[in-house]
Parts: C-alpha cells; structure tokens; sequence
C-alpha cells in the first residue's frame, strides 16, 4: 500500500509564550497507507482531537509537517482548502451542527461547496443516503424530527458526500444506544469498502477499535506512545491501564486468567478467547 498521510515532528502549542501556554502536541511521526482503518486512543486531554484537526488544515503545526500525497498540506491557500475535502473530519456530536430544512439542503451542503453542478450533487446526496441507510422520504423530512442515531448518520452522510479519501471521526458513536452504535460503525465500514477510503477514528470503546481497526494509535501526554497492530497494543495491556486507558473486557479476563496460573496468551476479540478456550479444553466448550 502507498501511503496518503505522513505526519513529522509534528508539534502544536496553544497559547504560546503567554501564562496559559500549553503543548498539546510533541514530535508526532506516523504514515497513514491508502485503505487503512486506523483507532486512535487515548485519555482525555492526550492530544488525539488535536492530532485529529491538524491533518485536514484545521489547524496549522508550531512546527512539523503533515503531507497529503507527499505534498504539505499548507503550500499554499488553494492546496490547504482542497485537504479540507480529501480529508473529511466528523466532530464528535455532528448532529448539534445541522441547520437546514431538509436532510437533503443538510447533505447537499458540503458537495456544492466544492462547487460540483446540480446533477453531481444530487447523485452524490442521494447515494450516501442508501450508504447510511436514509430512505428518500427521509431526504424531504427536517433534520429535527429524526431520532438521534438518524441525525448522526445524517451528519456523517453530510462529510462522505464529499467523497473524502480519508474520513476520520472524533468519537462516531458516542451517545448512541448499542442499535445506533451498530448502525453507525456499520455505515463506516461500508463506505470504507464502497470507496477504498481510508478511515481514522477516535474512540473510547476499545471493543470497537478492537473489533474493526487493523492498527492502532495511542496518545499519551501529548506523545505517540504506541503504533500497531491491536495485538500487539493489547499485548501491551497492563502499559495501557497503567496510561489510564480502559482495555477491552475479554482482555482483561485472560488478564486475569494468566495471573492465576493459566497457559493464556492476551486476546482483544471473543473469537480469539474461543479459540485459546477451545484448545484448553482439548477442543471442548461446555455452554
């Protein structure tokens, strides 16, 4: 895979030289490859809203870069404002930021920015509405009269119509009942695979980042602590407690499990725990 970001030395300081200075980023390195599904996690305050703003030009690096195909994404004024595009970010409660009549003006919003013509913009609309499973009914209705897993998937719709090559999301599911939450990451993944796009995502349920990402960045007081694949960061599971970051649940069972004297290797799925079980059990698992 060839890679679509790459992050340098990248450091961020908000308020610099007055009382309030505070440096929330500190020589962060990474590559993103094209296609990846990447978590990023860590405690509040570690710096991964920060880290997320800066590769979309949201915000400008004291110092260090961040490349979009190689290239620095603040060249210039037109190659800054076409990353906001190719690098699509959905806040965290992206639902609190709708404002039009229709879900349709809701959707439509971002493609006509980009300047597309009318017949571009209602394919696009109308094609991330059955991504995320909005109805055409849906796309006449006010924004204000659908339930809250419906509005985030209405504000999540509103960022994939631009057809990003990166889409990265700042907490997607939070607030969300397991039905929404389901639906939600369902909706992710399928436009990852509908696209090739790649897509980064913050999160505090490591069942999720578990379950779906296939590598994983952890913040820790403003530094990259860990990049890898979610075995070897779960492998790593007491270092993460010890950061003040939960850890899946069927994690931390084998945890225990190994403490007690058990022949267990750390897991972070329940198909991985099945399957240590079932050899345990010579290939017996009683219900």
């Amino acid at each position: 895979m060839a890679s679509i970001i790459e992050v340098k030395n990248l450091r961020h300081v908000y308020s610099a030289g007055t009382p309030f200075e505070h440096v929330a980023l500190e020589d962060v390195s990474f590559t993103v490859e094209r296609g990846e599904f990447i978590g990023i996690i860590g405690h509040t305050g570690s710096g991964k809203s920060t880290l997320m703003q800066h590769l979309n030009g949201l915000l400008r690096p004291t110092s260090g870069t961040v490349l979009l195909d190689g290239k620095d994404i603040w060249t210039d004024k037109a190659t800054t404002r076409q990353s906001r595009f190719r690098v699509g970010l959905v806040f965290q409660y992206p639902e609190y930021q709708l404002f039009e009549e229709t879900v349709y003006k809701d959707i439509s919003f971002g493609p006509k920015n980009m300047g597309l013509d009318e017949q571009e913009v209602d394919r696009r609309v109308r094609q991330t509405a059955e991504l995320v499973g909005l109805t055409p009914e849906q796309l006449e209705a006010s924004p204000f009269e659908l339930s809250g897993g419906q509005k985030r998937r209405v504000a999540i719709a509103g960022v994939i119509a631009m057809e990003p090559e990166v889409l990265i999301l700042d907490e997607p599911t939070a607030g969300l009942d397991p039905s929404g939450r389901a639906e939600v990451l369902g909706n992710i993944e399928a436009y990852r695979k509908a696209k090739n796009a790649t897509i980064m995502m913050v999160s505090h349920s490591m069942t999720d980042v578990a379950r779906l990402t296939q590598r994983l960045l952890v913040m820790n007081g403003s530094h990259l602590a860990m990049d890898g694949t979610p075995r070897e960061v779960f492998a790593r599971a007491q270092e993460l407690v010890d950061m003040g970051l939960d850890i899946p649940e069927i994690t931390r069972v084998f945890l225990k499990l190994k403490e007690l004297g058990l022949p267990v290797e750390p897991v972070y799925t329940n198909e991985q725990a099945v399957a240590q079980l079932t050899a345990l059990r010579g290939g017996v698992i009683h219900a």
